[in-house]
């Protein structure tokens, strides 16, 4: 089995057939670690020619932008990720999303409007599957926020994530809570 096999699970196929406007692949920077990095390299093989033309070094690493503003890894013929069994957290989370509120040492979670993610109202409309899925997003993201270094991590902090609401929080460990204090 391929990395990322269990990950995906049978409640995200919907995203393979996602029928709005791409708006999780189009003008988006999620952050990828050293590790996903490594993982989606391999994935992908040769099937990439230039690895190093894949992703940004900014705050953070994140998969670049094509001309058109699609993520690199979304194939414009079939309008599916080529990433899709190895893809960066966040993605693999959506239309879970978080953010870390230093007052009180938590991760709040939130789940994005379905006029953002068609799969947000598959998770609404059926309450046992949202609570899988926020489960498989959380363990995504705190894999995410653990690997992170403090750079990288405060620069996603301080990305907007707008058409969302808060559906609970967690508390966080000392070490995370030191990267972003």
């Amino acid at each position: 089995m391929k990395e990322g096999g269990a990950r995906q699970g049978d409640f995200l196929d919907v995203c393979r057939n996602c029928r709005t406007s791409y708006s999780c692949c189009h003008d988006t920077t999620p952050p990828v670690t050293k590790e996903r990095r490594r993982i989606i390299e391999t994935h992908l093989g040769t099937e990439m020619v230039r690895p190093d033309d894949l992703f940004v070094e900014a705050d953070y690493v994140y998969p670049r932008l094509k001309a058109d503003g699609y993520c690199i890894f979304h194939d414009s013929n079939t309008k599916k990720c080529l990433v899709h069994s190895v893809k960066p957290e966040t993605c693999v989370a959506g239309p879970i999303t978080f953010d870390i509120n230093v007052k009180t040492g938590k991760i709040e979670w939130f789940v994005k409007m379905e006029s953002l993610c068609q799969l947000a109202k598959v998770v609404y409309d059926d309450k046992e599957w949202l609570m899988k899925h926020v489960a498989s997003a959380k363990k995504e993201i705190n894999r995410l926020v653990d690997q992170l270094d403090s750079r990288a991590l405060k620069a996603i902090l301080k990305k907007d994530e707008p058409e969302t609401f808060k559906i609970s929080e967690d508390c966080l460990a000392k070490g995370i809570l030191n990267k972003v204090a």
